[in-house]
């Protein structure tokens, strides 16, 4: 036991550093050395990424729990006080956990992409430097995009034309789906390298184009979400429930793409198919 927890340390000191020492980060451990050594492995990516997420998202993390945990905030009398301050978060979030999140899905796509052993640190902090402008700037259009939606639906809630009441619904959808498209948002900025309209454009029309998968993102970060606030309250949230969105999401996010990558290079395979023959065709 005492070389299994060395060995574990130097390989975790090296995912940290991002030192590759030989022998150091081959590390192989059967039955249930093995498994407790993955285990152990996985919860430590998870918990460190989730951790800098948040540390890099301080302003609107403190301001959130004011903002929430505040007796005025609940109080019916105090809505304008809750209103202002999640005017407040809105306006930080582009400068704070939209880019932070980016970074935490960068490394979350590497992990996905079978690159398990990138370092952590060096990883996230480069992605954050690199993608920090276009995420600043997506970051301010899904706000201002989702302030749009919920001005409608709070004058639609409020009008007493009873035939223009469909349109609340309408509204709740949209939003509905302007969470998932923002999450395809971060997927593709942390895939791609394309211009910020591309990104914008493309994370909508694959979350319009692909409703049943959009959902399902929903319904598991959803799920997580729930898991994090029934049974681990605020440990889950400080140290997994980021990591584990992001993870999830891009998991869901590369699946969809290969099958997308996939139909393409079958339509492509089909159509030089039948380019072939008409060409035989023709020589006959």
């Amino acid at each position: 036991m005492p070389v299994f927890w060395r060995k574990l340390s130097t390989c975790l000191r090296c995912q940290f550093s991002g030192e590759n020492s030989k022998g150091d980060m081959v590390l192989e451990f059967k039955g249930m050395m093995g498994g407790l050594y993955k285990i152990t492995e996985w919860i430590m990516r998870l918990a460190v990424i989730n951790l800098l997420w948040i540390a890099c998202s301080i302003p609107f993390v403190f301001i959130a729990i004011v903002v929430l945990l505040t007796p005025a905030a609940t109080t019916d009398t105090s809505m304008d006080s809750l209103i202002w301050g999640l005017i407040f978060l809105a306006i930080i979030a582009p400068f704070t956990i939209i880019p932070a999140s980016s970074a935490m899905f960068s490394v979350a796509r590497k992990w996905v992409t079978g690159d398990e052993d990138v370092p952590l640190l060096k990883t996230f902090f480069r992605s954050y430097k690199e993608n920090y402008r276009q995420a600043m700037i997506g970051g301010f259009i899904f706000v201002i995009l989702a302030a749009i939606l919920t001005v409608n639906m709070k004058f639609y809630s409020g009008n007493t034309i009873n035939s223009l009441g469909f349109l609340v619904y309408l509204f709740i959808v949209l939003f509905v789906f302007l969470i998932a498209a923002f999450f395809n948002f971060l997927s593709i900025l942390a895939h791609f390298h394309m211009k910020i309209w591309q990104i914008i454009k493309n994370s909508i029309l694959l979350t319009l184009g692909n409703p049943i998968q959009s959902i399902g993102i929903l319904v598991v970060n959803a799920f997580i979400i729930f898991i994090g606030y029934r049974f681990g309250k605020g440990f889950m949230y400080v140290f997994f429930t980021g990591s584990l969105i992001a993870y999830s999401t891009f998991w869901q996010f590369n699946r969809n793409l290969q099958k997308i990558q996939t139909k393409f290079e079958k339509q492509n395979a089909e159509k030089e198919l039948l380019e072939q023959e008409t060409k035989g065709n023709e020589i006959k």
